[in-house]
């Protein structure tokens, strides 16, 4: 590596050199506002390190680190009634999780670089960074289990070995949903016109079954004062996933709606007055990138909650002329019976124990969830 490249550690946004969000421009999820929410509302179990590159002093690329305590949530099971023979061994493995990305998305939100600095230099910073990470922790007398960089493209890969990342293993997990919007659709009328019989029956049964639902966009005092509501209707959500390894505090979407205003959209649902559902979407560049959501199971189940969300966040996207939907993980077939596609995504993953370490080929995939999944297809 060349003398004249190095790299700087920053735990505030405030700290961030003034140039940040010039780089930045290209992915919100690694402006200063964001990096301000992850300072002020990130899950409790959660540190973030914020990263600069430099060549000759001058900043060529920004990256997001995050530490997870593990020890802190229940992964597999939530509320466990008994001994978790898997949730156990994990945490005695992973308590302390290193993470060069952001384990709260889905996609390449790890790293941005100029034209100044080539990927496999700043790879090769960055894992200097990790090393540097490592010490920091050990001197907190908090020794990381886990080394992980997340989620690629299979074309970025060979980066990772040319910058000299040895010894990790490289996994892929659930993949990312992504829907493609047509630039000829204009209004959820051209979407439909698309669909085959059965799946804009789907449609209509959905909207049927929404009937009495009332859908309002809230500013950040309904946020603030639907706090606790909204957090109940998201935990119920987070506890019927199959992996946690975080939760979100109950301040963390008015904050996210003060940081980033109008870039970050909340939609509650509402019967009779009452909060029973509400969803979350994020302004990217062409993209709009969804986040969390929560709701009530009961209606849920009654009303086709869920799905009626996904037709909203398609609905919108396509009115603003987005060019895709990041719907990122979970609920799969769901997501593609209203057209989202898969899109396979890489990781790498090291144990700090070198012993451990020689049987990850076989403990990752012990650990993974496997959800088995139909891919649909709803287009003529």
């Amino acid at each position: 590596m060349k003398p004249d490249l190095s790299f700087r550690i920053y735990s505030t946004s405030a700290s961030l050199p003034e140039d940040w969000d010039t780089i930045s421009k290209n992915n919100i999820f690694l402006s200063v506002a964001y990096m301000s929410i992850l300072e002020k509302a990130a899950p409790e179990n959660m540190d973030c390190h914020f990263i600069g590159l430099f060549r000759n002093d001058k900043l060529c690329g920004i990256a997001l680190a995050q530490h997870i305590d593990l020890s802190k949530v229940n992964t597999f099971v939530e509320d466990k009634k008994s001994f978790c023979f898997k949730d156990y061994v994990f945490g005695l493995f992973t308590s302390h999780t290193l993470v060069v990305g952001n384990n709260m998305l889905t996609g390449q939100n790890a790293f941005l670089l100029t034209d100044e600095i080539a990927t496999s230099e700043a790879l090769k910073l960055l894992r200097k960074t990790i090393k540097e990470l490592i010490h920091i922790y050990k001197k907190k007398r908090i020794r990381l289990n886990m080394l992980a960089v997340k989620d690629f493209n299979a074309h970025e890969l060979p980066d990772f070995k040319t910058a000299g990342f040895k010894g990790y293993y490289q996994f892929c997990t659930q993949p990312n949903m992504i829907f493609d919007i047509k630039p000829e659709w204009l209004s959820i009328d051209d979407y439909l016109s698309d669909l085959n019989t059965k799946y804009r029956t789907q449609y209509n049964r959905a909207r049927k079954k929404a009937e009495g639902i009332e859908k309002r966009k809230l500013t950040a005092q309904d946020i603030k004062e639907q706090e606790q509501r909204i957090h109940d209707l998201y935990m119920t959500v987070a506890r019927n996933a199959s992996f946690n390894t975080f939760h979100l505090p109950e301040d963390h979407f008015t904050i996210f709606k003060q940081q980033l205003k109008d870039n970050f959209l909340f939609y509650g649902y509402f019967i009779n007055n009452e909060l029973v559902g509400f969803s979350t979407l994020i302004r990217n560049g062409c993209d709009m990138d969804t986040y969390f959501l929560g709701y009530d199971d009961k209606v849920q189940k009654e009303k086709m909650l869920y799905l009626n969300m996904l037709y909203d966040m398609v609905s919108y996207a396509i009115k603003k002329q987005f060019k895709h939907v990041i719907f990122a993980r979970s609920a799969m077939e769901i997501k593609s019976s209203v057209g989202a596609r898969a899109e396979q995504v890489f990781g790498i993953i090291k144990h700090t124990n070198p012993i451990i370490n020689l049987f990850m080929p076989r403990l990752f995939p012990y650990f993974d969830p496997k959800i088995t999944w139909k891919e649909r297809n709803p287009f003529k």
